[in-house]
């Protein structure tokens, strides 16, 4: 199996329940809310599913043993998967570059944007050592 092929399933099956949680979200109370509301939304949807969450997990990145940067996530789910939640006309390249950002101090692989607009979207981005300059990603509507 090549190695993008493991990484697309890397934890599949989790992201896949992200999104229909997200999904529930959007079509209960649809577009035109903060982003909070959402993330909140999300935690409760997601709760439901039996999954697991922590809402604005913080991230540290380190230079040489100093602390120099200090982030919050919108959701870590299962610690594992970071999710960040935007409000907007569509997901840009900045959602993504953040998230890359978000994987690499955080260590891990796998994260989604989810794009709360006039139309729902989802990129789904993952990072290894090796995907510095450009990570491997889909991109469900």
């Amino acid at each position: 199996m090549a190695i993008r092929d493991a990484l697309d399933l890397a934890h599949g099956e989790i992201t896949q329940k992200i999104i229909g949680a997200f999904h529930d979200v959007y079509n209960d109370i649809g577009d035109g809310y903060f982003e909070s509301v959402y993330v909140r939304s999300l935690v409760v949807a997601l709760g439901d599913r039996g999954i697991t969450c922590e809402r604005e997990a913080g991230l540290t990145v380190r230079f040489r043993d100093t602390i120099v940067g200090q982030f919050r996530v919108d959701l870590l789910v299962e610690r594992a998967i970071i999710v960040e939640v935007k409000v907007g006309e569509k997901i840009v390249s900045l959602h993504e570059r953040q998230l890359i950002n978000y994987l690499r101090a955080s260590g891990l692989n796998v994260g989604l944007v989810l794009n709360v607009g006039t139309r729902p979207s989802v990129r789904r981005v993952i990072w290894t050592r090796h995907s510095v300059k450009q990570p491997l990603r889909t991109e469900t509507r």
